[in-house]
């Protein structure tokens, strides 16, 4: 059972960096698919608007967040140890883009860095394997950054937006920590998926060719969903993994102050929520402004919804990822005296 437990390591705060150019899905086209209106997409998904633009990348997005982030908590870059980019758009095939970043923010060069190439449940990832380098205390800070943008995704489908976030996290002994339970099921892996351009499947002329997909065009080298599929899967498997982390470690998950979910899209979560018996007041969502940032979208929820709410007191949360792969992340931790950075809108 995927099950891990890290101690002795804090969140130390939180940022977000998206695109300043907004994008409505109320732009009076009236229709948005064969299935829906704008007003039906809106009504039911909850994405209002998204910030989009073919400007920035996702190491873009994430940098002027780690910088701001840096700032307000007064960090030397010299001490940063380590820095984990989550993300499933990359700058290049090759190298990793971590590698990039260390360079751009001027950390050390004796910094550990790495990729990891998840999507929706990336964040939850990304923090266990963050949190797991502190443990023999050599390790004392560190940057998590996370985000999708410039996707492969077509301008007028309407769920998805870019955003790029940095979690900074810091040593510290004694430290409750962090409690995870994750899962894979790889037999969904083409319920979200793109067919071309990886070793599999290399591009062609053929993967420029487009194909109507409810009612939207797409080629092979663009994101399809099965959304059914997802559906079904992100409100089952969400709250199962919340159940099964709070009985394995032997707490009530009632008793958080918070609950982050992944920003699928509003009905999915609704759903999830009410599986779960949760008071909707603990529940902040972001997707309305933003849409389904991918594993951007716990950080960049916790950052929009809760500044001035968790920074000055001890707040518990829990945080659930769920999505491509198919593969899913639940965490426990609790922050105390954390900073909260401003958005930044990046032009």
């Amino acid at each position: 059972m995927a099950f891990l437990e890290f101690r002795n390591v804090r969140v130390a705060g939180f940022s977000a960096g998206v695109p300043a150019t907004i994008v409505s899905n109320l732009r009076g086209g009236g229709v948005i698919s064969q299935d829906y209106s704008e007003e039906d997409f809106v009504k039911t998904t909850g994405v209002l608007e998204r910030r989009y633009d073919e400007t920035h990348t996702t190491s873009d997005l994430c940098y002027d967040a780690a910088e701001r982030l840096i700032s307000d908590l007064e960090w030397e870059k010299s001490e940063i140890d380590a820095l984990i980019f989550v993300s499933q758009y990359a700058d290049y095939i090759v190298p990793a883009t971590a590698c990039i970043l260390q360079n751009r923010l001027h950390l050390s060069t004796e910094c550990y860095a790495i990729d990891i190439p998840l999507g929706c449940s990336g964040w939850v990832y990304g923090l266990s394997s963050a949190v797991s380098l502190f443990q023999n205390g050599h390790i004392r800070k560190a940057l998590l950054l996370c985000g999708d943008a410039k996707r492969r995704v077509p301008f007028n489908d309407p769920l998805f937006g870019h955003a790029g976030t940095a979690t900074a996290l810091e040593y510290q002994e004694g430290a409750e920590g962090f409690r995870f339970h994750f899962g894979t099921d790889g037999s969904g892996y083409d319920a979200i998926m793109i067919p071309d351009g990886g070793a599999r499947n290399q591009i062609t002329l053929e993967s420029f060719k487009e194909e109507v997909i409810d009612g939207r065009r797409y080629n092979r080298l663009q994101t399809r969903m099965k959304g059914m599929d997802v559906f079904a899967f992100g409100i089952s498997t969400a709250p199962k993994s919340v159940r099964k982390l709070a009985e394995h470690f032997g707490f009530d998950y009632q008793t958080a102050d918070y609950y982050v979910f992944h920003q699928a899209n509003m009905k999915m979560n609704n759903l999830i929520v009410k599986k779960l018996k949760l008071d909707e007041a603990k529940v902040p969502s972001c997707m309305y402004r933003f849409g389904n940032t991918s594993s951007a979208s716990i950080p960049l929820t916790i950052v929009t919804q809760l500044k001035g709410k968790v920074e000055e007191r001890s707040t518990k949360f829990v945080c659930c990822g769920f999505g491509v792969g198919l593969s899913w992340g639940t965490v426990a931790f609790a922050t105390d005296h954390i900073v909260i950075s401003d958005l930044v809108e990046c032009k």
